[in-house]
C-alpha cells in the first residue's frame, strides 16, 4: 500500500465516521483547526486504523501530530502488506 492509498482510507474513514465533508481532508489540513477533531476523536481513529495495520499502534506517537499528512507519515510504517 502506497501512502496515497493510505490517505485515501483514512479520508473515507474521516467523511463515514466523523461526517467530515471531503473537500476540505486534504493531507495539509490541521487536525484541529481545519478538521475540527479533538483528541478523542483521534483516538477513535487510531482505532479504525487497526484493521489496516501489522503492529499495535502507540497513541503518544500522535502527541505532536498537527496535520492529516502527519498521521499517514506514522502510520505508513505499520500498514500491512497487501
Amino acid at each position: 500500500m502506497s501512502k496515497d492509498e493510505l490517505f485515501v482510507i483514512i479520508k473515507d474513514i474521516l467523511v463515514q465516521e466523523f461526517y467530515l465533508e471531503p473537500a476540505i481532508i486534504i493531507p495539509g489540513a490541521s487536525l484541529t483547526t481545519d478538521l475540527d477533531l479533538d483528541s478523542i476523536d483521534a483516538v477513535d481513529l487510531i482505532v479504525k486504523m487497526k484493521e489496516y495495520t501489522t503492529d499495535k499502534i502507540d497513541p503518544a506517537q500522535f502527541k505532536n501530530v498537527k496535520t492529516l499528512q502527519d498521521v499517514v507519515d506514522i502510520l505508513f510504517p505499520l500498514v500491512k502488506a497487501p
